[in-house]
């Protein structure tokens, strides 16, 4: 756990700083904003949770959002082969960068889950991932497009399934 808490505090950029501070700042301005409406005690509690609220919430979404918009980037589905003499899929995608930064790693992920002709059963089975395969690659320049190969192995599943692709760079 300590190991994984420091490689997150080592991978945080300028932009996280700014972003904590800034919710920081907004914590201590509902705050003090609550003193000053004392008086008004609905208010002030109101005023204290909604600090309390930004300080716990807006990081942890402040975050997701932020690494979204600075390290876009996107995955697309070649082809997948299912293997007979191997328990395995092979699955080939193209990776694109779309951001304004060179990335240092970008892991990609393929969830293997059950499909159907429905389209309600389909979007709850998503929730459910039968296989899970990951690829890092390194080093991918602004605009640059990667060639991926995903081997999820062993697959033992018989029946019609779905692959999606997800990504997340640095």
């Amino acid at each position: 756990m300590r190991e994984k808490i420091l490689a997150f505090l080592h991978s945080l950029i300028l932009y996280d700083y700014i972003l904590f501070g800034a919710i920081f700042s907004l914590f201590l301005f509902f705050i003090v904003l609550a003193i000053l409406k004392r008086e008004n005690l609905l208010t002030a509690i109101f005023l204290i949770l909604f600090s309390f609220i930004i300080l716990f919430i807006g990081p942890i979404i402040g975050y997701k959002v932020l690494h979204m918009i600075l390290y876009k980037s996107s995955v697309e589905l070649v082809s997948q082969k299912r293997l007979h003499f191997l328990s395995a899929v092979v699955v080939k995608a193209k990776l694109h960068n779309e951001s304004n930064f060179n990335f240092k790693e970008c892991k990609v992920t393929a969830n293997v889950h059950k499909a159907s002709s429905n389209a309600i059963k389909d979007y709850i089975y998503s929730f459910k991932t039968i296989k899970k395969a990951e690829v890092i690659k390194h080093n991918i320049d602004i605009n640059q497009t990667v060639n991926v190969k995903i081997i999820i192995e062993p697959f033992e599943y018989k029946k019609r399934y779905k692959i999606s692709l997800n990504s997340e760079c640095k």
